[in-house]
């Protein structure tokens, strides 16, 4: 098959396209620094040549700026969409977040709506739904270290590692479209707060961990475990202590 992976140079979109070029696909990666279709879904510029020839589209695209995650995940969706209608896509594959319409922020918001857009539109669809990756976990808490104190909201998570999604993902690809959402999620349903101590012991770091109450509806949604999910569909098998061990940062 000739896939096109939008945002395919990202944490998710790079490990996509290795994925699916190792099963012996023809993988095109676009984005605004890819080296040959260089494409920008804020503007559409260059997704019509991106797209020619193309049966399945991957949207694995992100923008989590507050103001650049709508026009790249929501109005970036409806070009890229109707870029693949005449292009003759058969497959629109767009990445998104397990419980992103429970949890009342911002960035979440956002792909919910950006998923509502590819269920109306003119595609063939799939909704691939991870939780958080364990490389976004780390890097978060890798960025507070650096002041020796780290805030530990109360939210239950239950991240996954990315090269595990990227396997998920191109198995969804590969197949015609579902018109369903396909949800991945971690082995562990784990607090943040553990999470954090994790990585403390995992690097050797030291910092002051503090608890620190979300409140409002956004608080209750994490501590709920709006963002974890009890049956995925597909079961990630490496923890967020294992894939600390295995030297990831």
């Amino acid at each position: 098959m000739r896939i096109a992976i939008a945002g395919g140079t990202g944490t998710l979109g790079r490990r996509v396209a290795a994925e699916l070029g190792a099963r012996g696909h023809e993988v095109r990666v676009l984005s605004r620094s890819a080296p040959e279709y260089r494409v920008d879904l804020t503007t559409g510029a260059g997704l019509d040549e991106a797209l020619l020839g193309v049966d399945a589209v991957v949207d694995a695209s992100n923008n989590a700026s507050t103001k650049g995650a709508a026009r790249t995940l929501v109005d970036g969706s409806r070009r890229l969409l109707a870029a693949g209608e005449a292009a003759g896509v058969r497959h629109h594959v767009c990445v998104s977040i397990v419980g992103c319409e429970r949890v009342p922020m911002g960035y979440y918001r956002t792909k919910a709506e950006q998923e509502r857009v590819v269920e109306r539109g003119p595609l063939p669809w799939t909704l691939l739904r991870a939780t958080q990756f364990h490389e976004l976990a780390a890097g978060a808490v890798a960025a507070g270290a650096r002041w020796r104190v780290l805030p530990a909201p109360g939210a239950r998570l239950q991240t996954v590692a990315a090269a595990e999604v990227a396997v998920a993902v191109a198995d969804v690809a590969e197949k015609p479209a579902a018109r369903d959402r396909v949800e991945v999620a971690g082995p562990l349903v784990e607090d943040a707060r553990d999470l954090v101590r994790q990585w403390l012991a995992a690097t050797g770091r030291r910092a002051l961990v503090v608890p620190v109450a979300v409140p409002g509806a956004l608080g209750r949604a994490l501590r709920e475990g709006g963002l974890t999910t009890a049956r995925p569909d597909v079961r990630g098998t490496t923890t967020f202590a294992q894939w600390l061990a295995a030297g990831h940062p």
